[in-house]
């Protein structure tokens, strides 16, 4: 059964912007996350995955955060939500990865996986190349 847009709203401003649904769910008081990772991929994920799934290993690689707050994601319209500034990971080393995938979870390690999906083309990552996803080009939306 779909959800309301209104609905795909207050979930995606909960996950990403830290905002309570009213009468529904609250952010936790005592230790919520502050971030959201961003993780790149090698491979498409999968429902199972987690954010270390099929996860890039190319020389300097490591997790790109965004603010859990308007200023990390825009506040959702329509039941999509998009990065508020660009995410730019480390510059490749000597060894490179083709990047396909990307993934926002919750946090380190194999931690679970808020929304994935495949890129609209390959980034192939050698020495002297950085991955990056300029302002808006990262969209979540919420079906």
């Amino acid at each position: 059964m779909p959800k309301s847009t209104a609905a795909c709203n207050a979930i995606l401003a909960l996950i990403y912007n830290a905002t309570p649904w009213a009468n529904i769910a609250d952010n936790a008081a005592a230790s919520p996350i502050t971030t959201i990772p961003v993780a790149l991929a090698t491979a498409s994920y999968s429902a199972a995955s987690t954010l270390s799934s099929n996860e890039t290993a190319y020389t300097n690689y490591v997790r790109q955060t965004t603010a859990r707050t308007t200023s990390g994601w825009t506040a959702p319209s329509g039941g999509s939500t998009s990065n508020v500034a660009a995410i730019e990971y480390p510059q490749c080393g000597v060894t490179g990865a083709t990047i396909t995938s990307a993934a926002a979870g919750k946090g380190a390690g194999a931690s679970e996986i808020f929304h994935y999906g495949d890129l609209n083309a390959p980034i192939a990552v050698s020495n002297l190349i950085q991955p990056r996803f300029p302002v808006g080009a990262v969209t979540i939306t919420e079906a």
